[in-house]
């Protein structure tokens, strides 16, 4: 299962009620981060989540808001002593922008740190893969997805019994081997287990204004989280994000079953953003606080750290 960790919700600065962009993604025991807004490391903190098993960091862009707490992390490693390298990836300039970053200050880490610049690109791992795609935000900046490797089918006992076979110590060699031999005749993983499952499927947009690119990126996505920094388009004026309306239309548009409203603006509390969500938004939706963890899997479940 995947959970999908909230350190820092709202959006612009932090305030007292919720910090600024940074989300964990837990997955078989690995902790990948999608921005690092500043005050992540205590975010971190305070969720109980280890620092040291981040491998991979992939910044939407290059505001500070999403960025501005990568150095209090990795002197933390460093503090630690970290020896696994950290992989960083980002948009154009993400090589120039965090070389100069590292060289700030009386600190250099004890780690090797590889810095990616992505395009569009599918980065393959051993159970998932990463995409970013690019949206519009006035300057580089991209959206990323999780995407699960899709599972194998469960075993079927009538297909099992169908080939004359009985379950049994054969089925470990067979899931391990995918094919094994049984009395002259070879029996494939498939010929004994169902239709395989598909993979969960997390979209995450960073800061943009309504584009194509999120609502393709996001087709049939199990959660997608978009920014939704303003209440009414008054309010965002000539900034490059969307509003409620929009992202609930985005995501209506690419039928994602659940929909994470992101990047609250510091004008609005927490009540009064929920309200004004309610009337524009008709479908399924969450608003976040920081501390909350959904887990995704064949169903959705949300709770707090706190």
């Amino acid at each position: 299962m995947l959970e999908v960790i909230f350190l820092g919700t709202g959006g612009i600065m932090p305030n007292k009620e919720r910090n600024v962009p940074s989300i964990a993604l837990r997955y078989n025991g690995e902790i990948i981060l999608w921005d690092v807004g500043e005050g992540t490391l205590r975010q971190l903190n305070i969720a109980k989540l280890s620092p040291m098993k981040i491998e991979k960091i992939f910044i939407t862009h290059f505001h500070g808001d999403h960025y501005l707490g990568l150095m209090s992390l990795i002197q933390t490693m460093t503090l630690w002593n970290r020896e696994k390298p950290l992989h960083i990836y980002g948009p154009k300039y993400t090589f120039e922008f965090v070389q100069n970053y590292l060289k700030s200050g009386f600190f250099r880490p004890s780690f090797d740190i590889h810095i990616h610049e992505l395009g569009e690109a599918r980065l393959k791992f051993e159970n998932y893969e990463i995409w970013s795609f690019k949206v519009e935000h006035g300057v580089p900046a991209l959206g990323y997805v999780f995407k699960e490797k899709n599972k194998r089918g469960s075993f079927d006992l009538d297909k099992i019994r169908e080939l004359g076979l009985k379950p049994g110590p054969w089925m470990k060699e067979l899931e391990t081997k995918g094919k094994v031999e049984i009395e002259g005749k070879v029996i494939h993983l498939e010929d004994v287990t169902g239709s395989p499952k598909r993979g969960v499927k997390v979209v995450y947009t960073g800061d943009t204004e309504p584009c194509e690119r999120v609502k393709l990126f996001s087709e049939k996505a199990d959660v997608l989280i978009h920014e939704a920094t303003y209440l009414s388009e008054e309010d965002r004026g000539e900034s490059y994000h969307s509003t409620v309306s929009e992202a609930c239309k985005t995501a209506e548009k690419a039928k994602a079953k659940l929909l994470a409203l992101f990047h609250r603006a510091p004008r609005y509390t927490y009540e009064e953003y929920k309200e004004g969500a309610k009337k524009l938004c008709g479908l399924r939706f969450i608003i976040p606080k920081d501390f909350d963890v959904l887990r995704v899997g064949e169903e959705y479940e949300l709770s707090s750290l706190r």
